[in-house]
């Protein structure tokens, strides 16, 4: 059996992942309740995160910056953190500052088709946005997962989301809004 890949990633109404300067913060400020509940229940059941290198340094920057308080630390990210995790990268040297992470080295294509052989749990990536373009257009990933938060972010835009990918025709599996006015859409993509 073929374990289940989703891309899950958040975006703005104009499809960046991020912004550089500005004082949005993080979910773009637009974060309530319902979001975060959401998102813990995303991962309370076993499965296995799988994050390009630059992902995972980010995340592990960001937590080892980031204070018990902050939206850093949000009960999600906390619980993703437990999750067993691969992180795919030719330049990472080990020990990783994540509690149960393995680095394996070599083409995410390939990699990402022998875990979803390998897996005895669903698969998921949140962000790594190249990788997860690669696997688009090589037909691994099963779900993608865009929780759409209501900004436009012309001027401060950072990481769009799918500059340069391939063309996709998009089945709408789920909807959702959460918080009044943050859509979380989960979509099964094939090449156009």
């Amino acid at each position: 059996m073929t374990a289940t890949y989703t891309f899950d990633v958040f975006s703005s109404l104009d499809g960046y992942g991020g912004v550089s300067g500005g004082d949005w913060g993080g979910y773009w400020g637009k974060q309530g309740p319902e979001l975060l509940d959401h998102r813990l229940s995303l991962y309370e059941s076993e499965q296995r995160m799988v994050f390009g290198a630059n992902t995972y340094r980010a995340f592990a920057q960001m937590l080892a910056s980031s204070t018990e308080e902050s939206e850093v630390r949000d009960p999600w990210v906390t619980r993703m953190r437990s999750l067993p995790a691969t992180v795919v990268s030719t330049r990472l040297k080990g020990p990783l500052d994540w509690p149960d992470a393995t680095i394996v080295s070599g083409d995410a294509v390939d990699i990402v088709a022998r875990l979803k052989q390998e897996s005895d749990v669903p698969l998921r990536s949140h962000g790594s946005l190249s990788m997860n373009r690669a696997l688009l257009a090589a037909g691994l990933v099963d779900r993608l997962q865009v929780t759409l938060f209501p900004v436009i972010t012309g001027q401060t835009g950072d990481d769009p989301i799918f500059q340069g990918a391939a063309d996709f025709d998009l089945e709408l599996l789920e909807n959702r809004t959460l918080d009044g006015h943050i859509q979380e859409l989960i979509y099964r993509p094939t090449l156009h």
